[in-house]
């Protein structure tokens, strides 16, 4: 049986059949090296959920460990853009084993987003100097390599050549460089940002030991980049920047080459 091409078309499908689909969106880690249990519709205790209500565009699919857990290990959101083509708009694992930073609240308790719309300084700089990234709540479980594949195989089975992804921050879009995507939108915007990191350059000139996310050895490494320009230092938030993967096709951009985490 052929796929259908689009979200919208899936999530219009009978549940058995749509929770079949997305069920390919699993990778076998979830079962094998963590004990996720597969998913039971109708269950109540199912630590897989969809969000992919009839005429929507978009899925939202959560996999906790437990129940009870705070975070997902897996978040995935993905819709249908304007044109029908397929964008990932969020795609967050995270390690339940490791420290948690509460980056993701303000001091008020009010969501900051990831720190896209509000800030916790405080949990921030902790979460930085323990080896985080903007964002990140959690460590990473090192998956993403795994991912891809898995992804272009969704996209493939659904009729596509390629996909969308949005990067959150400066070293979400190196990352996603490495494993092979181009830029839809903003790659002259990486190139300059690159350049202005350079001893010299406009953004160079704006680190400063006077602020703890963008001293004055930022510039050397990706987190450290992405830190300063979490912090503010090109003038306005990190935004405007698309992405996409063609199947089975490495792009090799590489916009800050030999760079180190």
């Amino acid at each position: 049986m052929s796929w259908p091409t689009s979200i919208r078309e899936i999530n219009n499908l009978p549940d058995e059949e749509k929770r079949s689909i997305y069920a390919k969106l699993l990778p076998e880690w979830l079962f094998s090296k963590y004990g996720i249990a597969p998913f039971h519709p109708g269950s109540s205790h199912n630590t897989i959920r969809l969000r992919c209500p009839p005429n929507s565009r978009a899925l939202e699919l959560v996999v906790k460990r437990d129940m009870t857990d705070l975070d997902a290990m897996l978040y995935l959101n993905m819709a249908d853009t304007f044109n029908n083509q397929l964008l990932v708009l969020l795609v967050v694992v995270n390690d339940l084993d490791s420290p948690r930073f509460n980056i993701d609240v303000d001091e008020h308790g009010n969501s900051t987003h990831l720190g896209t719309t509000g800030r916790n300084l405080q949990a921030e700089e902790v979460a930085m100097k323990a080896g985080m990234a903007p964002g990140q709540i959690r460590k990473g479980l090192r998956v993403f390599k795994q991912t891809v594949p898995l992804f272009e195989d969704f996209v493939r089975n659904m009729g596509h050549d390629l996909f969308l992804i949005e990067p959150l921050a400066y070293h979400n879009a190196i990352i996603f460089e490495r494993y092979g995507f181009s830029y839809m939108r903003g790659y002259q915007e990486m190139v300059r940002i690159n350049r202005e990191f350079q001893p010299g350059g406009e953004l160079h000139q704006r680190l400063t030991e006077d602020r703890v996310f963008r001293r004055p050895d930022a510039w050397k490494s990706i987190r450290g980049r992405s830190w300063a320009i979490h912090d503010g230092i090109l003038g306005h938030p990190f935004t405007g920047f698309q992405m996409y993967k063609r199947i089975g096709h490495h792009a090799t951009i590489d916009t800050f080459p030999n760079a180190e985490w």
